[in-house]
């Protein structure tokens, strides 16, 4: 770090928590190579279409794509106060035989908002890419341990038994929720196009003297050319802000699903159940030697609560663009989406190292279910009596009392459930030690987890994998 990178800000999200890969989609480069790639695609389409363009002059377009001189166009800049015409004319620097034509019949939202549009298709497919990692890590885990019995909660109180395995495919299956999300978003993508300066495509109607199918082709040329179907079929001089909100919102729901998993595995943690991987000199604090904070899921929830908070940025945008076009969205607009790539970016890269390294513990997993399985196994203790010639009403009776005074042998004194040694010492119930064992065995309480998350795994991620497995096997360090 220089002396001028010390005395200057510098987002976190660059130098800290998202990919190089990220920041690059949403750097000067890829945005202004993209702009230049619009102007090649629009001066071909032209040409094709019969303006007066030239074949050199577009492979002269094409052949200084990358050759961006930045200086000139920030001292351009400083002259016209135009970002986009700036760069029109560094460009036409570098391609003195196609000066004339860069831009021709355009508007600045041609290159602005149709680059916006193929960045965020960009990041999409990054997000997309961990996505499916993560998914992919949690389908194993869920497998791996689909039998394991562990306590389930509801208000974070004890209550039916589930598995580690059938847990998991509950942060596994809001996952897929927002997969499904980001694959419509992408698909249903597109161009602003070549619409003018207020959505009228005048000035291509002037170009092409009125023939409405030119202008029609020259929009269909350009999208595909840029990957995309089609273009919009009406705007302003915009694309719809309401574009952004959509996508930022698909963003906000990973955000959400990582936030809950993050969340249930930090309080795994504290019950020594689950826990995040963590290095052999990792510090947990610098005082407690002994502590294991889990420093992961903690990032995953602060970055998730930013991305979640930053998705009401594009909605309040959206809802205040006046008639064609206004520009109160820009600033907001250049910060907010990128970041809320960014940030989503970092969560998916911790998420993919944390659900990679769970690391389990099954006696301490065990030793929590037993503490609780007398209670939860008292209709089965009762209804085996009750064969037995027993009355229900007054076995009933009984274990609510002996399941009051064993709580508060828990609670009060701080000592072990004694639920079942109070019903076997009373002659009531006619159960044996061997009987109440065979009772007992907490997986008799899960239902059909193991079920549950071999038939979901099977009938809908299994298959969404095996269609993507060119892109597994995806890993992240954590540097810090």
């Amino acid at each position: 770090m220089n002396k001028m990178d010390r005395n200057s800000y510098e987002s976190p999200f660059c130098t800290r928590y998202a990919s190089e890969e990220m920041q690059y989609i949403f750097s000067a480069d890829k945005k202004f190579t993209t702009w230049r790639k619009l102007w090649t695609a629009l001066a071909r389409a032209e040409m094709k279409l019969g303006l007066n363009i030239t074949p050199e002059q577009v492979r002269e377009l094409e052949e200084n794509i990358n050759n961006i001189d930045y200086e000139v166009a920030e001292e351009r800049e400083k002259i016209c106060r135009h970002d986009v015409m700036s760069h029109v004319y560094a460009y036409g620097k570098v391609c003195p035989k196609s000066a004339g034509i860069i831009h021709l019949g355009a508007t600045s939202c041609y290159v602005g908002d149709n680059t916006d549009i193929i960045i965020m298709r960009d990041a999409l497919e990054v997000i997309r890419r961990k996505l499916l990692n993560v998914m992919s890590n949690l389908a194993d885990f869920a497998e791996e341990y689909k039998d394991m019995p562990c306590l389930g909660y509801t208000h974070l109180q004890p209550a039916q038994l589930t598995t580690v395995g059938k847990r998991a495919t509950l942060w596994l299956n809001e996952l897929y929720m927002d997969f499904q999300e980001i694959e419509h978003r992408i698909s249903s993508l597109k161009l602003l196009g070549s619409k003018g300066t207020t959505g009228t495509q005048a000035s291509f109607k002037e170009l092409f003297e009125g023939d409405s199918e030119k202008i029609k082709s020259l929009e269909k040329m350009i999208a595909e050319e840029m990957g995309f179907a089609e273009s919009v079929p009406v705007s302003g001089q915009t694309y719809s802000r309401k574009v952004d909100y959509q996508v930022l919102s698909v963003l906000s729901g990973i955000a959400q699903s990582a936030s809950k998993f993050a969340n249930d595995m930090r309080i795994l943690q504290s019950f020594k159940e689950l826990e995040e991987p963590r290095e052999k000199k990792q510090i947990g604090s610098s005082a407690m030697a002994y502590k294991r904070n889990p420093m992961r899921c903690e990032r995953i929830t602060s970055l998730a609560r930013y991305v979640m908070t930053d998705a009401l940025n594009p909605a309040l945008t959206a809802s205040v663009q006046w008639f064609e076009r206004t520009l109160d969205d820009s600033a907001n607009k250049r910060i907010s989406v990128a970041e809320a790539f960014l940030g989503t970016d970092a969560i998916l890269n911790i998420m993919m190292n944390v659900t990679k390294g769970i690391v389990v513990y099954p006696e301490m997993i065990k030793r929590r279910v037993m503490a609780e399985l007398p209670f939860m196994a008292s209709e089965n203790i009762m209804m085996d009596a009750v064969k037995k010639g027993g009355n229900r009403q007054e076995l009933h009776d009984r274990i609510m009392d002996y399941s009051m005074i064993a709580g508060e042998q828990v609670k009060v004194y701080g000592k072990e459930n004694n639920l079942c040694e109070l019903i076997l010492a009373d002659p009531l119930f006619k159960i044996t030690r061997e009987e109440l064992d065979s009772v007992l065995t907490p997986e008799n309480y899960t239902g059909m987890s193991s079920q549950q998350v071999e038939e979901f795994l099977n009938n809908f991620i299994r298959p969404l994998l095996d269609e993507n497995k060119n892109i597994l096997g995806e890993n992240f360090e954590m540097k810090n």
